[in-house]
């Protein structure tokens, strides 16, 4: 059974009174939280610390992708901090991917959840191309899908129009994190691949990861608020 999903919540933030001014807009009831790059580049573990001590759980989406030995003792260093989640790139490589699951491996329970990212929501299909890709998106994710959990990682990043198609093809047991959640109506940003949080419920996600439908409301806890509303609508929905 695919586990119920859960939104995180992305902290784009620049530092850390930004991060504690944010977190005291939002609903008590999200647990978990993604601190990427801007935040982790100014503010370092400073940053995972602060959401220790108000007991939430993290996402650090550091998208690493590197040389196999380089990446293994990234992974090893990062789960010294007690993050839940932990981003990189399935384009690694099979070699790269090993090395970070060997290294989450030998961490035991403590390890962080090891999840590849299969294709940036923020392309599309002509950019694979520029890129050489010549296989449709859905293939590539799924590609290097299998690679990735086939070298022992966790779950898969993806947009929620894959998702369907990466449950279908891997099951229940991966994790399925995705991102480009906007509520209807809400503005596309940079994004390419988007969906709403029903569709990628509906889809088999196990994580919603928004950013600035929330951090750019109005009323950041209305927002989020009304967004745990569609999630739980869509669960009870048959």
């Amino acid at each position: 059974m695919v586990a119920l999903p859960e939104l995180i919540v992305a902290l784009d933030v620049p530092s850390l009174p930004a991060l504690r001014t944010l977190l005291q807009k939002l609903p008590s009831a999200i647990n978990w939280y993604k601190i990427g790059l801007e935040l982790f580049a100014a503010e370092g573990p400073r940053a995972l610390a602060e959401l220790h001590s108000q007991g939430k759980k993290i996402f650090l989406d550091l998208k690493l992708h590197d040389i196999p030995h380089t990446v293994e003792r990234a992974v090893a260093a990062a789960a010294q901090h007690g993050i839940g989640l932990l981003t990189l790139h399935a384009a690694g490589g099979r070699a790269m991917l090993l090395s970070a699951a060997r290294a989450a491996q030998a961490m035991g329970p403590s390890a962080p959840k090891l999840i590849a990212v299969t294709t940036l929501t923020s392309l599309k299909e002509t950019d694979l191309i520029e890129l050489g890709i010549s296989r449709p998106l859905k293939d590539q994710a799924i590609a290097l899908g299998k690679l990735s959990l086939d070298c022992g990682l966790d779950g898969l990043v993806a947009s929620a129009w894959e998702v369907e198609d990466l449950r279908r093809r891997f099951g229940a047991a991966p994790l399925l994190v995705t991102p480009g959640i906007r509520p209807a109506g809400s503005a596309l940003g940079d994004q390419k691949r988007v969906a709403t949080p029903s569709l990628a419920v509906r889809a088999g996600a196990n994580f919603l990861v928004v950013g600035r439908p929330i951090l750019d409301a109005a009323d950041p806890r209305v927002a989020a608020a009304a967004i745990l509303d569609e999630i739980r609508a869509a669960i009870a929905r048959p």
